[in-house]
């Protein structure tokens, strides 16, 4: 094995001043193979090397990165930090009760958790290429068994553990998960979540999963099924932590991550294990400006894929202490965040522009009791900050001191794509600023030509591969490209418009498909209305986003009644949809305003116009446009004046 030769001067890896990003940025677009590979040779162990650095076809959708190459990311993770690294802090588990001590799990203690837990799956029949899923709540177990699954090559896909019953099975059938790991709850604020109950519904109708291993987290009684379910505390007190970790080639699947479509179901994005692990370590070490002794707060649920790049593996390859959040901002007060930035003494803080707004409308007593001054880096994920938000985070929470990196990334990136770089790339408030280095953004007009020059707006696109990009959805290659690469062939299509500034700054506003981005959350609205319209009374329906303080968006839904006469019981009709909405996806997903309709605006092939329902949502009812073309233009009239 080559270990990475330490006395080298790590000329790629870290950034620090605007004239080294420009030299760095342009050597990535111009020498893209060189640039990466000798950020990969010097700052990673490999079993062995690659034949080529990149290789892809953009059209076809096919790209590999270190071909050939054999690693494995949980050596790179743990193993090689332990001889200097080993009594340091990996982990601190931060529990929802406060009143429950946080635990600081060190690089040796985790190194033996995860030996134990792999050694406790392939006793237990996985193997490299099973899929394991993992429904846990945001505790040590989590991270032990994503890192476990990685460790013996099994492909981990872990499912948000506010997911329905119907979300979670759908999950697991799709990529034939062989083992589901879970507990018997979690606790949320002052709420229990029953998991495992959860779990044992979505289980009916799931073939592939042959066992489940459960995790005592909350001590409620829970059901276990025989020869099944299995406790798993039990067969890791019996288990060696001796474990050999498995050699995994390059573009080997690491995990399998579901995001919402704007139509059909949840596309299961795959990514693979090298460049997924070289980039993930490179943009937390640079857009973070992480140091030996620094704290990392990602307050993301590893169900996402924020906790998967920058609570986990991101932090760990570059051996840093990251934090791990099992509770809401609100339990037991809303001084919750800036109570743990101070007691553990965090210098990155890395949250959702949700959570922000939801904390800029309480007392501003829950932020200046805590001194904070332990702050270096703030940074916002999962949607564009507004900029009242952005000054209230910058102003209370940074002091003014700390650059808020504004991140714009995707489940399907991988890793951070456009973000400034704390210290070194100047902000602006609600613009992500520029590429990181090898990530080539161009903006694209209806006609599919590239926009050049600045102050400019257009779909963002990328036109050159990056190393942590998925590379296909789970069995259905030909959905990938079709979603991703037709659009604008050659070119991947981020589904983002963007704007473009007089420096060159970008600055995303929103999506241009039916996926809406509610408190950081990307939920398609084709399953929602499939959720809708499996309600016996319900006929048709059409979901459309509108602004909202603190969600950033919200979801309206306009539905149609099978008996359009029908009058009584509206009110208990709309919490009905909900808890439909709520048992077939989750409570995210739930319906903020319900309109009932007798028709929904039509073209004359029978798309929905939902540009007329947004602005009827959003409450601008000047212009609608030309409705002439409608099939049906009468309802548009119909509508407004149902909303008034």
């Amino acid at each position: 094995m080559n270990q990475a030769n330490k006395n080298k001067k790590m000329s790629y890896y870290k950034i620090q001043n605007l004239e080294q990003y420009f030299k760095h940025y342009n050597k990535s677009i111009r020498e893209p193979r060189k640039f990466w590979g000798k950020i990969a040779e010097e700052n990673f162990v490999w079993y062995q090397t690659w034949d080529k650095v990149v290789d892809f076809n953009m059209a076809e959708a096919e790209v590999k990165w270190f071909t050939e190459a054999k690693v494995n990311i949980v050596k790179n993770c743990i193993d090689r930090h332990l001889a200097r690294r080993g009594n340091k802090t990996a982990i601190i588990f931060e529990p929802n009760n406060i009143n429950e001590e946080a635990q600081h799990i060190t690089y040796n203690d985790l190194h033996q958790r995860v030996c134990k837990m792999a050694n406790v799956l392939r006793e237990q029949g996985i193997s490299k290429g099973d899929r394991v899923c993992i429904y846990l709540p945001m505790i040590p177990e989590l991270a032990v068994s994503v890192l476990a699954c990685a460790r013996i090559g099994a492909i981990h896909s872990v499912v948000f553990a506010g997911f329905s019953a119907t979300a979670v099975s759908s999950r697991i059938n799709d990529s034939e998960c062989k083992m589901v790991v879970t507990s018997d709850g979690g606790f949320r604020g002052e709420k229990t979540i029953d998991l495992k109950g959860i779990i044992d519904e979505a289980l009916i109708n799931c073939p592939s999963v042959k066992n489940v291993l459960v995790v005592k987290r909350t001590n409620q009684s829970i059901f276990m099924e025989t020869g099944r379910d299995q406790w798993l505390q039990p067969l890791l007190d019996n288990a060696s932590d001796n474990n050999v970790a498995e050699i995994m080639d390059a573009e080997d699947p690491l995990f399998i991550l579901y995001t919402s479509g704007s139509t059909g179901k949840p596309k299961g994005m795959v990514h693979t294990t090298a460049g997924y692990m070289v980039y993930t370590a490179y943009t937390f070490k640079n857009v973070f400006q992480h140091e030996e002794n620094d704290i990392f707060w990602c307050t993301a649920d590893i169900g996402w894929i924020t906790g998967h790049s920058y609570i986990l593996y991101g932090p760990l390859l570059n051996g840093a202490t990251t934090v791990m959040f099992e509770g809401i901002p609100s339990y037991p007060d809303f001084s919750r965040f800036w109570e743990v930035i101070e007691k553990h003494k965090i210098t990155q803080f890395y949250t959702a522009p949700t959570a922000i707004r939801s904390l800029a409308k309480e007392s501003i007593d829950f932020v200046q009791k805590y001194p904070l001054k332990s702050l270096k880096v703030i940074g916002t994920v999962g949607e564009p900050i507004n900029e009242e938000a952005w000054h209230w985070y910058n102003n209370h929470v940074g002091g003014k001191r700390c650059p808020v990196v504004d991140t714009w990334w995707q489940t399907e990136t991988g890793g951070i794509m456009i973000s400034p770089i704390a210290f070194v790339t100047p902000t602006k408030p609600t613009y992500a600023t520029l590429p990181l280095p090898g990530i080539q953004p161009v903006l694209m007009d209806e006609k599919r030509n590239e926009i050049e020059g600045n102050q400019k707006e257009g779909s963002l696109c990328i036109k050159f591969p990056w190393p942590a990009m998925a590379r296909t959805i789970w069995g259905n290659h030909q959905r990938f490209k079709d979603t991703y690469f037709s659009t604008f062939p050659g070119k991947y299509f981020t589904g983002d418009g963007a704007l473009r500034d007089e420096v060159g700054y970008y600055r995303i506003t929103g999506r241009v498909d039916d996926v809406i981005i509610v408190s950081g959350h990307n939920l398609g609205t084709a399953p929602i209305e499939d959720a809708i319209n499996e309600h016996p009374a319900v006929s048709e329906s059409a979901i459309v986003g509108f602004p909202h303080d603190i969600k950033g968006n919200a979801l309206y839904g306009f539905v149609i009644l099978k008996d359009t006469g029908e009058t009584r019981h509206r009110e208990h009709l709309k919490k009905e949809i909900n808890q439909h909405i709520s048992d077939h996806i989750g409570p995210i997903a739930k319906l903020d305003k319900i309109q009932f309709v007798t028709g929904l605006p039509k073209t004359r092939s029978g798309k929905i116009m939902r540009r007329i329902l947004r602005k009827i949502a959003e409450g601008d009812l000047s212009n609608f446009g030309d409705i002439t073309t409608l099939l049906n233009p009468e309802i548009v009239e119909e509508i407004v004046e149902g909303k008034l």
